[in-house]
């Protein structure tokens, strides 16, 4: 069951403690059952017999017409591979109530749209002083949109229930502080369920060590979400995960090298 505010999601596998549930609560309160999910909080969802379809459709439409980008023309990546941003002290300054409703309408639309989510944080990290070249990124992930409205999550049935982790990182990637950023994400069997990009907390000083601490964070997260599939009676011994840098891997497996390591980070904090 979920709560949010006065709105209530719950669901069973037995019917009759549905039913149950339902005679309780509208005992204690005045409520208005709506029957099965199609729409909740801006996210579109589709019931099938062994599948659900998640997606932000509508949500998505309704902005690109709120901001005028209804008509652009779409593009295939939200952001470019060469784009680094940064301060741009010298460049126009734009509407900051403008850009920070923009980023936070993009903000909401990570919940269904993670392939975004490392461009939208990139972009939110300069709202106290927006400038034209951070509003054109912006608008850029806009134009991705335009060409994938109905993209979102789709969760098939009978999937099998291991969990893997995949974890990535770019190096120095933040032209201010030269921080880098790491991003990991879950799947159980083949269904994402768990996205997070965020900028490490120190500066790496090499491609093994940003990669070594984004798997790291990835490896913390896991076993975290581990012990929540434990409550549902869905035990799992190894949780293979996936680094796409070798030494890093390396590094991982020795544990001789891990003070090693915290020392590199403790002078990096320094």
């Amino acid at each position: 069951m979920q709560v949010y505010v006065d709105d209530i999601i719950f669901r069973s596998t037995n019917e009759e403690m549905c039913e149950a549930f339902v005679e309780t609560m509208k005992s204690e309160f005045a409520m208005l059952m709506l029957g099965e999910m199609n729409f909740f909080l801006g996210l579109q969802v589709k019931q099938l017999k062994d599948e659900i379809f998640i997606n932000q459709a509508k949500y998505c439409k309704e902005l690109l017409r709120k901001f005028e980008m209804d008509q652009c023309k779409a593009i295939s990546t939200p952001i470019s591979t060469s784009c680094k941003l940064h301060q741009d002290y010298a460049g126009k300054s734009v509407d900051q109530s403008k850009y920070r409703g923009l980023i936070g309408y993009l903000l909401y639309l990570t919940a269904s749209r993670p392939a975004i989510m490392f461009v939208v944080c990139l972009c939110a990290r300069y709202q106290s002083d927006p400038k034209e070249s951070h509003y054109n990124v912006a608008k850029r992930i806009w134009k991705y949109l335009q060409g994938t409205k109905d993209v979102g999550l789709w969760y098939p049935g009978n999937v099998s229930l291991n969990l893997t982790g995949f974890s990535n990182s770019d190096f120095a990637g933040c032209k201010i502080d030269r921080k880098s950023t790491s991003g990991t994400c879950r799947m159980l069997g083949s269904i994402l369920i768990y996205w997070h990009c965020k900028k490490q907390a120190c500066v790496a000083l090499s491609t093994v060590e940003a990669e070594y601490i984004a798997t790291g964070s990835c490896c913390a997260q896991t076993l975290w979400l581990r012990q929540q599939l434990s409550d549902f009676g869905i035990l799992l011994n190894k949780i293979p995960i996936n680094c796409d840098n070798t030494s890093a891997i390396n590094l991982s497996k020795n544990p001789v090298m891990h003070s090693r390591t915290k020392h590199i980070a403790k002078r990096a904090y320094s």
